[in-house]
């Protein structure tokens, strides 16, 4: 028994340390950028955008409208890429803001890799500020999508966007964890991603949206985040969609161009 139980200890100690060193295999899925491109983003008004940071030039795609009445800063999912993720730009156009979506390190065209949380979040900085200095006096928008929620999450306490966008976020990853690797012990999570401790902070009006279909986020987490935020925040329901598919719904879409035509 003794034998036993030792021998169960060494594997779960190796299985935590591979977990710990080796955790953005788990986190972060990209892809390289296409070799053939998605026919929307070689429309005239959709731009590459160049940003170098420490080690790594980043990569991504604006939307950039003659008049627009301000800027969707996108930060998207754990999988994919910019060109993938940019399937909405008609629905930007018609309600009149430019969109701008970043590749992170290692996604799409963007070198190097993501080794932290801080540099991930350190990047979205880098990508904002060279942006958002194109918009002064109009409004800007912070939007985050599934992972990339906990990134706009942040921005958005430091930098005070006119809206802040949370579409299918998580309360933290370690409450993701728990729910769903719950053997894993806390201190070996690098990337906590604490959205439910940064949104108290945030000052603009918040917009939380989940399908109420989608099995890899709880709707718990944006009901959680909903009670944390107060009255600055609203939570749209979308009844139909799961994770992936939100966009897809006229719920979504309705609700998200009636907020930006309030602003």
């Amino acid at each position: 028994m003794a034998w036993a139980l030792g021998l169960f200890a060494l594997l779960y100690a190796a299985a935590i340390a591979w977990l710990y060193w080796r955790q953005e295999r788990l986190l972060f899925y990209p892809e390289p950028w296409p070799a053939e491109e998605p026919a929307v983003i070689h429309a005239a008004d959709i731009h590459d955008v160049w940003i170098d940071v420490p080690g790594a030039r980043l990569h991504g795609l604006h939307l950039q409208q003659p008049n627009a009445r301000g800027l969707v800063f996108y930060l998207h999912g754990n999988g994919g890429n910019a060109a993938s993720w940019f399937v909405n730009a008609d629905f930007y156009r018609q309600a009149g803001f430019d969109l701008f979506m970043l590749d992170y390190r290692g996604y799409g065209r963007s070198s190097g890799a993501i080794a932290s949380e801080a540099q991930l979040m350190d990047d979205a900085r880098a990508a904002w500020r060279s942006l958002s200095p194109q918009y002064a006096g109009r409004p800007c928008v912070v939007f985050g999508r599934s992972l990339g929620t906990g990134l706009a999450a942040q921005l958005a306490a430091e930098v005070n966007p006119a809206l802040t966008v949370l579409v299918s976020p998580y309360r933290s990853m370690q409450a993701l964890a728990d729910e769903q690797y719950p053997w894993v012990p806390r201190w070996a999570l690098r990337y906590p991603l604490r959205t439910d401790a940064i949104l108290p902070r945030v000052g603009s009006p918040i917009l939380l949206v989940h399908g109420e279909r989608d099995e890899l986020i709880s709707p718990r987490h944006s009901e959680a985040l909903l009670s944390l935020a107060g009255p600055k925040a609203r939570l749209l329901r979308v009844p139909q969609a799961g994770h992936n598919d939100v966009q897809e719904f006229a719920t979504y879409l309705e609700g998200l161009r009636g907020e930006l035509a309030r602003l």
